[in-house]
């Protein structure tokens, strides 16, 4: 696919869409549940790593998450898209479905009186705007606060002087306040209570190791079919298990029954579940299952669910990129990806859990020392969440398991959509 964009009367510009590919990091409101995806860009694996927040790498965006569906991408969330001064002026906006986006000013985009009428142009038109990486109420900022419903503040690039002042002055003037590159509970903690109304950034998936964790009940009784599952009990064993416990019972009925198992008619006992699953499908969904408890203390779309459930599906589908007829390989690669946050959900050393869950060597591998086969496409995957960081190790792993770009947009494309829904159903 090819998008043309005519910014002003500039002849169209040729833009290849599928030389990018797409990153997404979450954003996350006061309960630390799931509202918004960043949606991030870069050039292709080949030749030095390039970020850009430019005409093409935005205009290639917008085309491509349109054509397959904003909601494939994002979800029921929202998706914040950087703009800069070129792509205000062009009419790529037709593209965008505008209940779905906030678009993000660049700090680079002087405010002359041709921009300032555009972002009124299309504020009447039903856009929501942002300020990207505030450091100063300058001039630009002042011109531009009143359009704008959010300011967004880099912690990396910001003292605490100079937080205090901007995140009072802004939420005087009635503006959202969304702090990036969140990395730390203290960071969590020290923006909460400046009054800021969004986060963005992986200090939800960091582990923070507490003594004497103990599991919740219902998630000793999953572990515990977990691992009757692997010893390959019998069926009677394994459903005597899930009728011990109604919550257990009651939630595995009812994703049984939700449209990506792909059930014909409803689903009502438990040794029909079982049946319709098979011991593959249902390890699965008790590892999922072991994510969702969070969504029953009242916090839709946990993102460590959504993360987790994302990053074991897309581990599937690059396993299944480069060996398409081993089944085996694709399910240790979802374990591999779902397995790898459970050291953040329980507040335990990875070493600790996988003593309490039996899992092969080179699954073992794979979460503690990110080593073998799997532990390769594991730090893809957490590369690719993190692209912006990931330098050239990301190119290295993209060329090592041979894949495209077209075929590492479309896994990602389909990991995001599937994650997003499970996510969804669990909750």
């Amino acid at each position: 696919m090819i998008a043309n964009l005519m910014p002003n009367d500039s002849p169209a510009i040729p833009l290849r869409v599928r030389e990018f590919f797409l990153a997404r990091q979450p954003i996350l409101d006061r309960n630390q549940s799931l509202v918004a995806y960043e949606l991030l860009f870069r050039n292709a694996a080949s030749g030095p790593a390039r970020f850009t927040s430019d005409l093409s790498a935005t205009a290639s965006v917008i085309a491509h998450t349109s054509q397959l569906g904003m909601e494939k991408v994002v979800g029921e969330s929202l998706g914040y898209i950087n703009v800069d001064a070129a792509v205000l002026m062009s009419d790529i906006f037709q593209f965008l479905p505008r209940e779905k986006v906030v678009l993000e000013i660049v700090e680079t985009v002087k405010v002359t009186p041709e921009i300032f009428d555009r972002v009124s142009q299309l504020v009447k038109a039903g856009f929501r705007f942002a300020l990207d990486d505030v450091i100063t109420d300058g001039e630009d900022v002042r011109k531009l606060l009143p359009l704008v419903e959010i300011v967004k503040f880099d912690l990396r690039d910001m003292p605490l002087s100079a937080l205090l002042k901007l995140t009072a002055q802004f939420k005087a003037a009635g503006k959202k306040l969304l702090a990036e590159k969140v990395e730390t509970p203290d960071q969590f903690k020290t923006c909460l209570d400046l009054g800021f109304d969004y986060f963005q950034g992986y200090y939800f998936a960091k582990p923070l190791i507490l003594s004497g964790k103990k599991l919740s009940p219902s998630q000793l009784a999953i572990m515990h079919l977990m691992n009757q599952v692997r010893s390959d009990a019998d069926n009677a064993a394994i459903e005597s298990s899930v009728k011990k416990d109604v919550t257990l019972c009651f939630n595995l009925l009812r994703l049984v029954n939700t449209p990506a198992i792909g059930a014909r008619r409803r689903i009502d006992s438990v040794s029909q579940a079982l049946m319709l699953l098979g011991r593959s499908q249902l390890q699965r969904w008790l590892q999922i299952m072991l994510y969702a408890e969070p969504c029953k203390k009242g916090h839709n779309m946990t993102p460590l669910l959504t993360l987790a459930a994302t990053r074991g599906k897309l581990l599937e589908l690059i396993a299944q990129q480069v060996d398409p007829r081993n089944r085996a390989m694709a399910d240790t690669a979802f374990t591999v990806g779902i397995m790898s946050l459970m050291d953040t959900l329980f507040s335990m050393p990875m070493a600790q859990i996988l003593e309490q869950v039996s899992v092969v060597e080179e699954v073992s591998e794979a979460l503690l020392h990110r080593t073998g086969p799997f532990g390769e496409m594991l730090r893809l995957a957490e590369h690719m969440e993190r692209v912006e960081e990931a330098g050239t190790m990301l190119d290295d792993l993209i060329l090592h398991f041979q894949l495209s770009d077209h075929d590492l947009y479309n896994l990602q494309v389909s990991a995001f959509e599937w994650g997003d829904n499970v996510a969804r159903s669990a909750c």
